[in-house]
């Protein structure tokens, strides 16, 4: 048995996920896979198709067990080596995803737009950060539908538009000055610089460090805090409004 192969695949098809090829107009070719892997091996990052299959041999069908013949692999494929025959079916066939799979994909791109949403937009209202558990609770109020064939940033703008109808919801940035002493300059540039764009940057001659930096609404608490742990609380802010 190769590494990372399980022979028995009856009894578990809501986790299963497979590659499948159709050859002609009815003969079906199908290999247990790891999703995750079979697209790292589709865009060159993985080599090894054995990393890929969660089942050593070829399918006709994956869930009820049933394999094809050798005869049935040579007029397909024109070989009999289940690894060469595995590689076509995972970069030529098609992939069906397990429900398991899906909701999990589903559970991640939810957790992604949520964490976008607390970064980049603040409550219409008060102007206030909005907490997770707050857009968590709005999805759900909302009834907002997160699609599969789409990714966090490609539907968060629609996203948004959802929420409106229960959360007082805007997206913005702020605008922030700068001072800092010269004995945390070097040392904090780059780490503040991570929060957003710098501009009119400016060291002065006493080597302190000037400079105005525009960062998503959402994460103006952030860096407050992280500006004044790196600084001591010594370093100047003044929002530019």
């Amino acid at each position: 048995m190769t590494k990372g192969y399980v022979s028995n695949l009856k009894g578990e098809p809501a986790a299963l996920n497979v590659a499948r090829y159709i050859h002609g107009k009815s003969n079906h070719f199908e290999v247990a896979i790891d999703p995750d892997a079979a697209a790292a091996f589709r865009e060159g990052k993985i080599a090894d198709i054995g990393d890929v299959l969660k089942s050593e041999g070829i399918f006709k069908d994956t869930k009820k067990g049933l394999r094809p013949t050798d005869g049935e692999l040579m007029d397909a494929f024109g070989t009999t080596d289940h690894l060469k025959v595995a590689e076509i079916i995972v970069k030529k066939g098609l992939i069906q995803y397990s429900e398991k799979y899906r909701e999990a994909q589903r559970d991640q791109k939810k957790k992604r737009l949520v964490d976008l949403i607390r970064i980049n937009c603040i409550d219409a209202q008060t102007g206030h950060p909005l907490p997770p558990q707050r857009i968590e609770n709005a999805f759900e109020a909302a009834k907002v539908s997160i699609k599969e064939g789409k990714t966090a940033e490609d539907q968060f703008q629609d996203i948004i538009k959802e929420l409106r109808t229960v959360l007082p919801i805007k997206m913005d940035t702020k605008k922030f000055d700068l001072s800092i002493p010269m004995k945390f300059a070097s040392s904090s540039r780059n780490v503040l610089k991570q929060f957003g764009a710098a501009e009119q940057e400016k060291w002065g001659s006493d080597g302190s460090l000037s400079m105005r930096i525009n960062i998503p609404a959402g994460l103006s608490e952030e860096f407050f805090d992280k500006v004044n742990a790196l600084t001591h609380g010594e370093a100047q802010i003044k929002e530019i409004r």
